[in-house]
C-alpha cells in the first residue's frame, strides 16, 4: 500500500500537468497563493471560464484526477505560501 501510493505521489510530481507546480510557477500578481493548485482544479471541475486570468496558469486536462495530488502538495507548500501572503521573507532561493 505504501509502495503504491509513494509511486502515484512521485508520478503526480513529475507529471508537468501538476495544477499546484503550475501556480506556484505562474507568478501572476494578484492570484490566489494558499492551496492554489487545489482552488485551479476545483474552479476547473466546476467550470470556470479564465483559470489563466485567475490563476496565472491552464488548468490540468483531467483535474479530477489531479486534485488529490495538488491538495498534497499544496499542504506541503502551506508554511512557504503562507509565509508569502503574510509577506514573511524566509530568505529561500532557488529555481533556474
Amino acid at each position: 500500500m505504501h509502495k503504491t501510493l509513494a509511486v502515484l505521489l512521485a508520478a503526480s510530481l513529475l507529471l508537468p500537468g501538476c495544477a499546484s507546480v503550475r501556480t506556484a510557477d505562474a507568478a501572476k500578481q494578484g492570484a490566489p497563493l494558499i492551496y492554489s493548485g487545489t482552488r485551479l482544479d476545483w474552479y476547473s471541475l466546476h467550470g470556470g471560464c479564465c483559470p489563466l486570468e485567475r490563476f496565472g496558469a491552464q488548468a490540468p486536462k483531467h483535474a479530477w484526477l489531479d486534485l488529490p495530488f495538488s491538495a498534497l502538495l499544496d499542504t506541503l507548500f502551506l508554511p512557504f505560501t503562507l509565509a508569502a501572503e503574510l509577506g514573511v521573507n524566509l530568505g529561500v532561493q532557488g529555481g533556474l
